[in-house]
């Protein structure tokens, strides 16, 4: 029956696409509606009227902006019948009719608080359920719409890109470059043995680890290093005495690899047939169906969106006290820009060719991926320091997946060689390794994340879609590929005229 109705909207749409606005802010005010989003499969709407928006050449921000505005109006309503209805939830129709998901919705919210408003925004079963909790709890009206704001503008690209990536593809002749499927399992097996490796290799460093024992025990044989190693210890209660060696390893073995992979790039030919194969690959694989998610992409790691979230990290922190963590956070982003500036101007590798407007400064290192790098890490750090040592590495890939993105558009995009990306991951590896190891001695309490803090986080986001909107038009333009006409029938022509005479 569901199916029989799914299917008749969606051919009433497809002949009036003038109201997929609607729609979709119709669509995701009943998917996160109190109760109602459990009955409407909307999931599968959200999906099907993405496809016909890109279909019919809809912009994908109008897309996003009317399913985040539908998705926060449906929040905010099942948070006011929630405050409308506290205590009573059980008996009043048509909740009556499902107290087993209240009970599970309410152990969750007093498991998790605030953050359940964010964490159920993405749980099917209790998206249409935790505002309403919320609002039943008495939750603040401020930080509920900080939640629901902040969490939907994550949602709504999570629901509406693939529904609407399938609909550009199904409106174009999407042609993959060759090897296209080998060299992504091949990209994701190798990125998957990094992870690995990486986290082993900071598992080997810890506290408990034969390596650590054995170098605590030589550094102690002498008053220097002794004092070295306990000036640069944690003194939290919980971590005393433990010493930054994963940290400080991870600055000063990624600085050699930067240098020797700099000069590798730099002042050989060894990597220069790699990065002409990758370019090409690349720019087989343009698509205008890839543009726009590409163009979002490397727009977050542009430097005035990488710098307010420096600058807004650092007044919260200071705010609150955490006067040493600012102070590291505002000299990681200082050295940042200090050293891929100079980098650039003293290196000033040509840049490839590929755009119309490409950047003007060098290529090598890559300013946006050491930019983002820095950022999550740096951020992945300061939270995974907060959890349990067993969890840490969900935190640390969860982060990394904004860095894949920048990294892959700036490729995608052909503004950069793959060597200019490997250069900026591994200077912003340094830093964050530097960063994190200076700030161990002033690491005492925790920080965990308040009002002040989640303000600060979503005043980014919204200068982060403020921006986007902004620049778009400019950067469509600037990054839009050099159409390139061959001039050998032109070649053959002026032969064979050649011939006749």
């Amino acid at each position: 029956m569901s199916s029989a109705w799914l299917t008749d909207v969606t051919a009433w749409l497809s002949a009036n696409p003038g109201w997929l606005s609607l729609a979709l802010f119709s669509t995701a005010f009943i998917e996160s509606l109190a109760i109602a989003g459990i009955l409407v499969p909307g999931v599968a709407f959200l999906f099907t009227i993405s496809v016909m928006a890109a279909q019919i050449d809809m912009p994908l921000m109008e897309v996003l902006v009317w399913a985040g505005l539908g998705a926060i109006t449906g929040d905010s309503l099942s948070f006011a019948i929630g405050r409308l209805f506290q205590g009573r939830l059980t008996s009043v129709w048509p909740l009556s009719r499902y107290p087993e998901q209240i009970r599970k919705a309410e152990g969750f919210f007093q498991l998790h608080g605030g953050k359940s408003v964010i964490i159920g925004r993405f749980v099917g079963p209790l998206r249409p359920v935790i505002p309403m909790i919320a609002g039943a709890f008495l939750m603040p009206w401020r930080r509920f719409l900080a939640f629901n704001i902040g969490s939907a503008i994550a949602w709504a690209p999570i629901y509406i890109l693939p529904g609407f990536l399938v609909g550009g593809a199904l409106a174009s002749d999407v042609q993959p470059p060759a090897h296209v499927y080998l060299v992504t399992g091949i990209s994701l097996a190798t990125l998957a043995v990094i992870y690995l490796v990486m986290f082993r290799f900071q598992l080997g460093l810890g506290d408990s680890s034969r390596l650590y024992q054995w170098l605590q025990r030589k550094m102690a044989q002498y008053e220097t290093t002794h004092r070295f190693w306990r000036l640069y210890t944690n003194e939290r209660p919980a971590q005393e005495g433990e010493f930054p060696l994963a940290s400080l390893m991870l600055a000063l073995g990624s600085l050699a690899l930067f240098f020797l992979w700099g000069q590798l790039a730099t002042m050989t030919n060894v990597i220069a047939p790699f990065d002409q194969l990758a370019m090409q690959w690349f720019s087989e694989l343009r698509q205008p169906l890839l543009d726009a998610p590409a163009i979002a992409a490397t727009l977050l790691g542009d430097p005035p969106v990488l710098t307010t979230a420096a600058v807004l990290a650092c007044l919260a922190l200071a705010f609150r006290g955490h006067y040493a963590a600012a102070t590291h956070v505002l000299l990681a982003a200082v050295m940042t820009i200090v050293l891929v500036w100079a980098l650039k101007a003293a290196i000033g590798t040509v840049r490839p060719d590929q755009v119309v407007n490409p950047p003007s400064s060098g290529s090598f290192p890559s300013g946006h991926t050491a930019g983002i790098t820095v950022f999550v890490t740096l951020l992945a750090s300061f939270v995974a320091a907060e959890t349990r040592n067993r969890k840490r590495w969900q935190t640390y890939i969860l982060f990394s997946l904004p860095l894949i993105s920048v990294a892959l558009s700036r490729l995608y995009l052909g503004v950069h060689w793959f060597s200019d990306i490997v250069g900026g991951l591994l200077l912003g590896l340094a830093i964050t390794g530097a960063t994190r190891a200076s700030f161990s001695r002033f690491d005492r309490v925790p920080i965990a994340p308040d009002v002040l803090t989640r303000s600060a986080a979503l005043a980014w986001l919204v200068f982060c879609g403020g921006y986007i909107w902004l620049m778009w038009p400019d950067a469509v333009q600037h990054y839009a590929p050099v159409l390139r006409v061959s001039l050998l029938p032109l070649f053959e022509g002026f032969q064979q005229c050649l011939q006749m005479t």
